[in-house]
């Protein structure tokens, strides 16, 4: 079977189904590659927008400096 006609056979199939979660799984497949950004809660955004901003100003600790005051 080519592709072409293997694509008709997948259509056919999405159009006949009543499965939601068929449908779904689809589209996940489809949407694989939106921008993890997107997906992210907007405290998740601030916060790494506030650690790229302390980065850019210089406001970092090395790991070495910042475990040893934990251990």
């Amino acid at each position: 079977m080519d592709i072409q006609a293997e694509k008709i056979q997948l259509a056919k199939l999405i159009l006949e189904t009543e499965n939601p979660s068929i449908i779904a799984s689809i589209k996940k497949i489809f949407n694989k590659n939106v921008d993890f950004w997107d997906e992210l809660s907007m405290a998740q955004k601030d916060e790494i927008e506030r650690a790229s901003t302390e980065i850019i100003n210089d406001e970092v600790v090395e790991y070495k400096t910042f475990i040893k005051k934990h251990r």
